[in-house]
């Protein structure tokens, strides 16, 4: 071929195929020195982390970088993402409980809400029944026991009864202080009242497995992404207002686990009746000092107590959102707990006479007062002579 049909067919230049053409042999190539990446020195380091741990990308960029790691952030995915494909994950074991068995709670921070004007943390109470995924959901801004038993409460009224046993992780409002043998733990005195009362047992997750209460965990998430996220809540009550249609629909769906639908299932959980057994009332007590302006405190707000208890010591019992005021063991007054700081819930039969009485007490101490004598009668006047008076007026 000429070298002008050769530069037609390959597309080089004339003087490129000329240098060519004049080598007796082609070109040998010789394979490039392997120039280590900036990642290399760091892959054993890595590979040793994700063997112990599923640590996230970020994470391990954090590390490496630290350690002087220099390259690319998606250089790193690229690799981490490589090495997770062959290490795969821990394996759990699922298990489905029989009708009426078990329930699993959770309790956890969700989101936030503008209550007076201030931000506050939002919770959720989370319980699902083992066997047939019925769920409910109530939101709290208060984490105490009180609280966490009252949402059993509400619970145990959603699904018309409660399991033989509840599924807990190890909070504070269950157990004080755990053992490794769950059942020589120290319980929540308060809580185990509650749960003597009803007699279910709680049982608690097992120590670095949290695993095991997996249902719960599995709807807390679907709940935050399905319900929570995307909406916005004017106060405590408006997000337990409409978490009611949500849990309608969720309850009435088929679920994915099951292929059944939970409102249906629920028929055969077999659950412990309420029918029978006085509510159980959450109470907390405090003593506190009725002010001189018929006002007691409570949580940084201010609730009105009949006038004729000022300055009384007074007990307080909360319970189910109210409040009662007990003086000499005597219900003198109730009110709803308000939500937020600084507010105050005044009853205006509370000041019903006060001021009548006010102005009856003033009339009786002007009453009271000795009479005075303007008569002159008995009275000794000082008679002067008039040289007095020019003398202090300067002989004017």
């Amino acid at each position: 071929m000429s070298i002008r049909a050769i530069k037609r067919e390959t597309g080089h230049s004339r003087k490129t195929i000329s240098k060519y053409l004049k080598r007796v042999k082609p070109p040998e190539y010789k394979p490039r020195p392997h120039k280590p990446g900036k990642l290399e020195p760091y892959k054993d380091y890595i590979r040793s982390r994700l063997k112990k741990y599923p640590l996230s990308a970020i994470r391990l960029f954090e590390e490496i970088h630290g350690q002087g790691y220099q390259g690319s952030y998606s250089l790193l995915c690229q690799f981490v993402y490589s090495i997770k494909k062959t290490i795969g994950v821990k394996a759990v074991y699922r298990f489905e409980t029989k009708p009426g068995k078990q329930a699993q709670v959770d309790w956890s921070e969700v989101a936030k809400v503008t209550v007076d004007g201030k931000t506050r943390k939002l919770y959720c109470f989370n319980i699902i029944l083992g066997y047939s995924r019925m769920k409910y959901i109530e939101f709290t801004l208060q984490t105490d026991t009180a609280t966490f038993i009252q949402c059993h409460l509400n619970a145990f009224k959603y699904f018309g009864g409660y399991t033989k046993e509840l599924l807990y992780d190890n909070t504070k409002n269950v157990v004080i202080k755990r053992a490794i043998k769950a059942s020589d733990s120290t319980f929540n005195s308060l809580f185990e009242d509650f749960f003597t009362y009803y007699g279910f047992n709680p049982r608690l997750c097992r120590l670095y497995r949290a695993q095991t209460k997996g249902k719960v965990e599995n709807s807390a998430k679907y709940a935050k992404g399905n319900f929570i996220l995307g909406r916005e809540f004017k106060s405590l009550d408006d997000a337990n207002n409409q978490r009611w249609s949500w849990l309608d629909k969720v309850n009435s769906k088929v679920h994915g686990t099951t292929h059944e639908v939970p409102k249906e299932r629920l028929n055969k959980e077999n659950l412990q009746s309420l029918d029978g057994k006085p509510e159980y009332i959450v109470y907390q007590t405090f003593t506190r000092k009725v002010a001189r302006d018929c006002f007691i405190s409570f949580q940084a707000n201010k609730y009105s107590v009949p006038y004729l208890y000022a300055g009384r010591e007074a007990i307080m019992k909360t319970y189910a959102g109210k409040l009662q005021v007990l003086i000499d063991g005597k219900v003198i007054c109730e009110h709803e707990i308000l939500a937020g700081k600084n507010r105050v819930s005044r009853k205006k039969e509370h000041f019903k006479g006060l001021l009548k009485e006010i102005l009856k007490e003033g009339q009786t101490s002007y009453q009271k007062l000795p009479l005075m004598n303007f008569s002159g009668e008995d009275i000794d006047v000082e008679k002067r002579s008039l040289d007095v008076y020019d003398q202090i007026g300067g002989g004017c």
